[in-house]
């Protein structure tokens, strides 16, 4: 019988490096983003859990929301992009602000419709919709509008919001210079239909301009207590309040609270804790988890052991 073969050096040595890299063990996947990078900052604001402008990062009912364009926070939708004012995380509350929206100085309107309204995606709807207190002020819709549903003389959808209507709103002195046009009357005016309809989001749950036939719009919003005296002094703009569901309080608390990062994976959109350079379904100090790359390390660190033995030896039976 033939000798048997003795292992060249070269070969030993390929073994013991192709060994010693450790590779990350089955059913622990790498970390999407390094969590160091899921706070971040557009201009002024911060952007933090819920949000985030990485893939991986926040929560997966806010992901390819927001975007941050030559230092502007932008929020995308499918009824159009708005500017991003504040994101006030103690109250859930972020304001948007849309350039072709009307306010109390200036009305936007056109035959086509001006201004991009608010519509969100039905998945989406759950954690993010308009504030109870943010009044449309939905201007010049044509009498087939969805509005009235075949009544333009009833009004049915049009009332004030947190103190805030088209009767005060008449009285903002862009109604003077939008051809003299100013209505006047009951709050509605006597036009059938009237030129301006105030609604709530819980009212109609989409504000398409366009679909609802209108020529344009305005938004207004009320924090304070005590409301402001007169259209000239309310807060014109978007205010979007966002919530959460209730057994993600728990897992993204037991995340953090391990060191961790509260993110989501980019195929399932499940919640994922970012633990460095890998994810966990649970915390960073999930035994499970944790278990996974010990066990799968000990084979390749035994043999580097042997490896580290035998060169050791000096080679001896080679």
């Amino acid at each position: 019988m033939a000798p048997l073969a003795r292992p060249s050096l070269a070969a030993l040595l390929a073994l013991c490096a192709f060994a010693a890299v450790e590779r990350p063990p089955a059913g622990v996947g790498a970390a999407n983003v390094p969590i160091t990078t899921c706070r971040s900052f557009c201009g002024n604001i911060t952007v933090d859990y819920p949000f985030a402008l990485r893939a991986g990062c926040g929560h997966a009912g806010f992901r390819e929301l927001l975007y941050c364009i030559n230092g502007a926070l932008m929020l995308h939708l499918p009824s159009g992009s708005y500017r991003v004012l504040d994101i006030d995380y103690a109250y859930r509350g972020l304001t948007l602000h849309d350039p072709a929206m009307s306010d109390c100085r200036a009305l936007d309107r056109s035959r086509g419709g001006r201004g991009n309204g608010f519509v969100v995606e039905p998945w989406r709807a759950p954690y993010l919709a308009p504030d109870p207190d943010n009044v449309f002020l939905l201007l010049g819709c044509r009498a087939s509008s969805p509005l009235f549903q075949g009544f333009p003389d009833r009004h049915l959808p049009c009332r004030n919001v947190s103190g805030m209507g088209c009767g005060e709103y008449y009285g903002c002195p862009a109604w003077d210079d939008y051809g003299g046009r100013r209505p006047s009357g009951a709050a509605y005016g006597a036009a059938a239909p009237p030129e301006c309809c105030a609604v709530s989001w819980d009212a109609i749950r989409a504000v398409n301009v366009s679909r609802l036939e209108c020529e344009g719009y305005s938004s207004a919003y009320s924090l304070a207590p005590v409301r402001a005296a007169g259209p000239a002094g309310w807060a014109y703009g978007i205010r979007v309040s966002w919530a959460l569901p209730e057994a993600n309080r728990g897992f993204c608390g037991a995340c953090r609270a391990t060191g961790g990062v509260c993110g989501h994976d980019g195929d399932s959109h499940g919640d994922l804790c970012l633990c460095g350079d890998w994810n966990s379904t649970s915390n960073c100090d999930s035994s499970a988890d944790a278990a996974r790359p010990n066990a799968a390390s000990a084979a390749p660190r035994a043999i580097v052991a042997l490896c580290l033995g035998v060169l050791a030896s000096g080679f001896s039976f080679l």
